[in-house]
């Protein structure tokens, strides 16, 4: 179901829509008030998904359609750079927006796994998968602050708009850490229209808490992908 900040994230864009309508009134004074709920409304939205961070509702997957700029499948292949035969774990696959052309790029031999708490999600992605032919993608219902994988499991990983959804992002990353091979691959990418965006020096200092290296990134400071690489050995528990 959706919580508190869906609704006050709907809210404030349909404030920012009678903003555009009263200026188009010629109603200056009553679009500057539309305004200011929109202005309420975002912080409110952003307020709430930072308490309580939660993944984004399959009923809302339809947002996921909207252009992704910089965020796009073609500029995240760009910087994940997948080889045929690679093993890439997606944390919250959403549609299959990134999943599909993944998988297209490891295969026929890779394999590209993603995992999601909600069902529904990994539903929508296997399905999408068959109509387009595509077989090689395996899902796994899972939370990604204990990922039911074994440790050096993975060549690469990435989330696209998910790591300030997890409640516990660190351990997130720390999972992360875990089942990727020592020096292997870690994109995340983030965009500020999204109320629970993670900032880039916010990123980059948590990475390095979970022994990944900051490598390089695509886009600016409010939508960016950013690549990082394990450092060393990391000693966790196999899961299965």
């Amino acid at each position: 179901s959706m919580g508190r900040h869906e609704w006050s994230g709907f809210a404030a864009l349909g404030a920012i829509g009678l903003v555009l309508l009263e200026l188009v009134r010629g109603a200056p004074g009553r679009a500057l008030a539309w305004l200011a709920v929109a202005a309420v409304c975002a912080v409110l939205t952003r307020y709430w998904s930072l308490r309580h961070p939660a993944p984004m509702p399959y009923r809302l997957r339809w947002t996921l359609a909207v252009p992704r700029g910089n965020q796009s499948p073609a500029h995240l292949q760009r910087i994940l750079e997948p080889e045929r035969g690679e093993r890439i774990l997606e944390i919250g696959p959403g549609v299959g927006i990134h999943s599909i052309p993944v998988a297209l790029s490891l295969a026929p031999d890779g394999t590209p796994h993603v995992v999601d708490v909600q069902q529904e999600m990994l539903d929508d992605v296997m399905a999408r998968a068959r109509a387009g032919g595509v077989t090689n993608i395996t899902a796994r219902r899972g939370d990604a602050q204990t990922l039911p994988y074994r440790d050096g499991t993975f060549d690469a990983a990435y989330l696209v708009g998910v790591l300030g959804e997890i409640p516990d992002g660190q351990a997130a990353l720390r999972e992360l850490r875990r089942v990727l091979k020592p020096s292997g691959r870690l994109v995340i990418g983030e965009v500020f229209f999204d109320p629970d965006f993670v900032r880039f020096g916010v990123l980059t200092s948590r990475a390095e808490r979970a022994s990944f290296a900051f490598e390089r990134r695509q886009g600016g400071a409010f939508s960016y992908l950013a690549r990082s690489r394990g450092t060393g050995a990391h000693v966790g528990t196999d899961r299965r």
